[in-house]
């Protein structure tokens, strides 16, 4: 019972050091909604090319990316500009990181600041052996190519780096608030769903489960996938609390409303609740969610948390199956009978012709013989010697030259 009992309690089960990183103007705003007792543990980050957005932030470690060439004036929106002002500064990022068990990297992407330094911080964190989560926001349709653009091409450079990316387009927050929405409010919604997220992901790391998920079990499932994943955290109270949090699930945006939970490779559940938690609400919850993902991976965790009252909270993550090798790719990995075999994946790709360097035979094409353009430089020995003649064919020239016989 005593033994039970401390699994009740919510101390930190696995000695993990964690580092938040808010870049840009937005992911410098997320991280003062973290300087709360329950981040106490972390440390937190804030990176930017304005010097206004860092004077006003409260994080203890502030870096302004910055030389003389901008005259604090800021990367004006230029992504290209602030990546190469972050390449300038890859060491002391890398230093920031060095240590740390996990890296979460906070970004609005479409402006310079977040669109730029982001996949360079991502690097840098994981040239330390860092696991690296990017959580980040999409600009809406309605602000422009540019921005769009530019965005997306971040976006691109941070699954290459991290770890793992959790992406919000803004356009999906529209079915969760009404048209009398202030835009404030509005950017307070995309903000909020994303740290829900990183709050998730931060309480399935310090808290000691009933079933645990280990720090192993979050690496397995997304170390090294280069992937956009999806993140969500939801909460539920009263009698029907359980299934109120499957509907939450099933609604959520940053889950694509349920669709990205069949698209996944694995998915990883933890439920969370006070003492009054029962197997027919964990039943009930797994039921659901492993109907909708297929036959994708599962990871279920279950914790006691006594200052969650009557709440059900349930973190999900669902990474994306790992990239198959491209069609340019393959060609290597082919193996006799026309098939490609993918090493450590028991999947397989269709026959694919492989180039080499001789070319089909057009049908009906007959095959012509001919004879090299070469000119003899010298016999040798045999320089001065008359040709062997035999009933005037020379027999120097070799027989299947002679006689016109065609080699295939």
């Amino acid at each position: 019972m005593e033994h039970l009992e401390q699994n009740l309690l919510p101390p930190v089960a696995e000695k993990t050091t964690i580092k938040i990183f808010g870049v840009g103007d937005a992911g410098v705003k997320m991280l003062a909604e973290l300087g709360t007792p329950e981040f106490a543990a972390a440390g937190l980050v804030a990176v930017n090319t304005d010097p206004a957005s860092l004077q006003a932030s409260r994080a203890p470690i502030k870096y302004h990316i910055e030389n003389k060439l901008l005259r604090g004036l800021g990367s004006g929106g230029d992504a290209e500009r602030s990546r190469a002002l972050a390449e300038e500064q890859f060491t002391a990022l890398k230093s920031e990181c060095a240590d740390c068990t996990v890296i979460f990297i906070l970004a609005g992407l479409g402006g310079g600041a977040g669109s730029g330094i982001s996949p360079v911080l991502a690097r840098a964190a994981r040239e330390t052996g860092a696991l690296v989560l990017a959580l980040v926001t999409m600009p809406f349709e309605s602000e422009g190519n540019h921005r769009g653009q530019q965005a997306q091409h971040s976006l691109e450079h941070l699954k290459a780096a991290a770890d793992g990316v959790i992406c919000l387009a803004g356009d999906n927050i529209f079915g969760l608030v009404d048209e009398n929405t202030s835009i404030l409010e509005f950017f307070n919604v995309a903000d909020r769903l994303l740290l829900d997220g990183l709050r998730g992901i931060w309480q399935l790391l310090q808290r000691r489960g009933i079933i645990q998920v280990h720090f192993g079990d979050l690496c397995a499932l997304l170390r090294d996938r280069h992937s956009e994943n999806c993140f969500a955290f939801v909460e539920a109270s009263g009698a029907a609390r359980s299934r109120e949090v499957v509907e939450k699930i099933l609604s959520h945006p940053l889950l694509d409303k349920g669709r990205a939970l069949a698209d996944s490779g694995g998915v990883l559940i933890n439920i969370t609740a006070g003492r009054d938690l029962t197997m027919a609400e964990i039943n009930r919850v797994m039921t659901e969610i492993k109907r909708q993902c297929g036959r994708a991976q599962t990871i279920m965790g279950a914790a006691v948390d006594n200052t969650l009252g009557d709440r059900l909270c349930v973190t999900i993550i669902a990474a994306r199956p790992h990239a198959l090798p491209k069609v340019e790719d393959t060609a290597r990995l082919a193996t006799p009978g026309g098939r490609h075999s993918i090493s450590g994946n028991s999947s397989t790709l269709p026959a694919t012709p492989i180039l080499t360097g001789t070319r089909p035979r057009r049908p009906g094409a007959k095959p012509v013989q001919g004879q090299l353009p070469l000119n003899v430089v010298s016999r040798g020995r045999f320089d001065k010697s008359e040709p062997t003649l035999h009933q005037g064919e020379d027999l120097d020239v070799p027989t299947f030259l002679r006689r016109g016989v065609a080699l295939n």
